[in-house]
């Protein structure tokens, strides 16, 4: 009887040293296996038997085999690999924006510096041709330069748009295969009493972790033990054996501009907004964030160029004696877009005009106009502030939406409530700026008036040089001749054609001179004239020699253009710097991020990495145990055949 107790015990040491030292083969084989969790047979005692003198063992069993495996730094691991490949993905598509607004030869600053050393030139000889022509190519290469800088960020554009359509399909084959892979885990687990097939669990967190590279996920365990997998606010991705489905989808408001979208069942709704972490959530903020931005940025510096240049310049004249026309084309009132929502549910569409009437107020924002059934209001999205408001009345009774220099006219359709349009003051503006003025001798470098005292005065009074003052295009009797007579020596009559005119008994005081506006020109008055003394403003024909316009237009590069008085060159520099500033930030949060991730994993290693010593170990530990449980059973056969042997004689 002793015989036969031993031989089961050591059998069952057999069978259960055995699974040991195949599970251990199993984690050394998998050592390199990526997301493998070590594995390791738990042991027990199996249920004794009572005998007269009391309770006998009857040897070990397998009780379960574990996998080694901690749910929170998992969960840490997965939420550090979307943090870091959402700096990845915004850095690498930040960097390739810095390099080209950056580029000393590819940028815009070279060429904004040549073209103002260009009016300058024409300015030191505004007689001549060659000048002329020299700033005409100059500022055809600055256009061409403000088109090629706008068709590389286009460029990165599309491939924004090609990032996110291949990541959202790579996201839709892992939810697929998510929930296969939980149909195995349920089946496999019904199948073998409750317990977790641990290579499958194993295979589910590495498609999870992969899922978390791409956009980030959150997860919740079911009783059966599948897992549902969650993105966005809350929109479930994967619910059991079911996996939904993300879209790409034109934008409501931009066919261009492609939006992730989810499928509800009912249809798809757009979550672009809702979406972080991993490379599509750094592709969204990059573009949000970085491109828009920048080609919002790139284009109000066009279109302050192309506003003040064009202002100046009609107010100055040609070698013909023309008043000075465009220079550049119209592109502040022109490239202004306003994009109706394709939701918008008013009939007929309504229909709305944007123009800019203040460059200097301009930022680099686009706006949002709303509907609420009883007004309208206009809110910047680059802070999410409610710019201007106007009662559904005011506005389409005429009277305009105004806020940040943009006005916003009604031009007929219907509203609804919920009806929205997106308004884009700048984004075009680079792409859309062309050259007006094509002939040199039509370049207005001088001024269009000239001003000179009568031969007869004798006092000694003086007249200035006389400026044309704004807005363009100027008064429309400029050129009208104007007579000023002193009719004593503090008092004059100004005689000519124009509004207003001729006025008598002005008060002149010698002591301050006097400042006198007519026509659309100013001109200054000083000294001690006598009464009789006059003083002319005449049209400036045949002032070939006149640079004075020129000048004006050469000053406009250190004027103060836009919101915290930068100029052209500095807004410029201010949009480089904010790119610069950005993509360093990425690069260094990511190298940070890539640290905490290798830390991650190195504490998930210690818990679930296989150390092959450690596996060798158990591997001589355990061949030894099966020895010797071989040996019981010898042990017991030989008890066994003595036993034999002496009943037999």
């Amino acid at each position: 009887m002793a015989g036969v107790d031993t031989l089961g015990i050591g059998r069952t040491g057999l069978l259960a040293f055995q699974r040991t030292l195949s599970t251990i083969s199993h984690n050394i084989v998998n050592a390199n296996t990526d997301g493998y969790s070590r594995q390791r047979v738990e042991l027990g005692t199996r249920p004794p038997q009572y005998f007269g003198a009391g309770f006998m063992g009857t040897g070990v069993q397998v009780q379960s085999v574990e996998r080694l495996h901690n749910a929170y730094i998992e969960v840490q691991l997965r939420g550090g690999i979307s943090s870091s490949g959402q700096l990845d993905s915004f850095y690498s598509f930040a960097a390739r924006v810095d390099n080209l607004l950056a580029d000393p030869q590819a940028g815009l600053t070279p060429m904004l510096e040549s073209f103002f050393g260009s009016l300058s030139d024409v300015a030191d000889d505004p007689a001549s041709l060659p000048p002329r022509q020299v700033l005409v190519s100059e500022a055809g290469s600055l256009v061409q330069r403000f088109h090629f800088l706008d068709q590389r960020l286009d460029d990165i554009r599309i491939g924004v748009n090609t990032d996110i359509t291949a990541t959202v399909n790579e996201i839709n084959g892992l939810a697929q295969s998510l929930a296969k892979i939980n149909r195995d885990i349920v089946y496999a687990s019904s199948q073998g009493s409750g317990e977790m097939p641990n290579d499958l669990l194993d295979k589910r967190d590495n498609l999870v972790k992969q899922l978390s590279e791409r956009v980030s996920a959150r997860t919740l365990l079911q009783d059966d033990g599948a897992l549902n997998v969650f993105i966005g606010n809350g929109q479930t991705l994967v619910t059991g054996f079911n996996a939904r489905e993300l879209s790409t989808v034109s934008s409501q408001y931009d066919s261009s501009r492609l939006e992730v979208a989810y499928d509800t069942g009912n249809g798809f709704i757009e979550i672009s907004s809702q979406l972080s972490g991993g490379t599509l959530g750094g592709t969204l903020q990059f573009r949000s964030q970085v491109l828009d931005p920048a080609r919002n940025a790139l284009g109000r510096v066009a279109m302050g160029l192309a506003d003040r240049i064009n202002d100046q310049h009609q107010l100055g004249m040609d070698l013909n004696g023309n008043l000075g026309g465009l220079f550049f084309n119209d592109i502040y009132t022109s490239s202004p877009e306003v994009m109706a929502s394709s939701r918008n549910t008013g009939l007929p569409l309504a229909q709305i005009d944007a123009n800019v009437i203040d460059v200097s107020q301009l930022t680099t924002s686009d706006y949002r106009l709303d509907f609420d059934g009883a007004n309208f209001s206009l809110t910047r999205l680059i802070d999410n502030v409610v710019v201007a408001t106007a009662t559904a009345a005011s506005f389409t009774g005429g009277t305009p939406i105004v806020a940040d220099g943009v006005e916003l006219n009604y031009s007929g359709g219907g509203f609804n409530v919920g009806d929205r349009f997106l308004v884009k003051p700048t984004y075009s503006a680079s792409r859309n700026l062309e050259m007006a003025l094509v002939d040199p001798a039509t370049i207005a470098a001088a001024a269009p008036i000239r001003t000179s005292a009568g031969f007869a005065n004798i006092g000694n009074g003086e007249i200035s040089a006389g400026v044309v003052v704004p807005p363009a295009p100027p008064n429309a009797d400029l050129l009208q001749p104007v007579t000023i007579t002193f009719t004593s020596p503090t008092t004059y009559d100004i005689t000519g054609v124009g509004a207003g005119l001729p006025s008598a008994g002005n008060v002149y005081d010698p002591a301050t001179g006097a400042t006198v506006t007519v026509n659309g020109w100013t001109a200054e008055l000083s000294g001690a004239p006598q009464t009789g003394d006059t003083f002319m403003v005449e049209p400036n024909y045949n002032g070939v020699s006149d640079n004075r316009n020129m000048l004006l237009l050469a000053q406009l590069q250190d004027s103060n253009i836009f919101p915290g008085n930068a100029t052209f060159q500095q807004a410029y520099g201010q949009m480089v710097a904010d790119v610069g500033i950005k993509t360093r930030q990425a690069d260094i949060a990511a190298e940070a991020q890539h640290t905490l991730v290798q830390q991650l994993q190195m504490e998930r290693e210690s818990v679930s990495g296989v150390n092959l010593d450690e596996e060798a170990a158990n591997l001589v530990r355990f061949q030894q145990a099966y020895e010797a449980a071989a040996q019981v059973m010898n042990v017991a056969s030989d008890l066994f055949d003595t036993l034999l042997g002496a009943l037999g004689r």
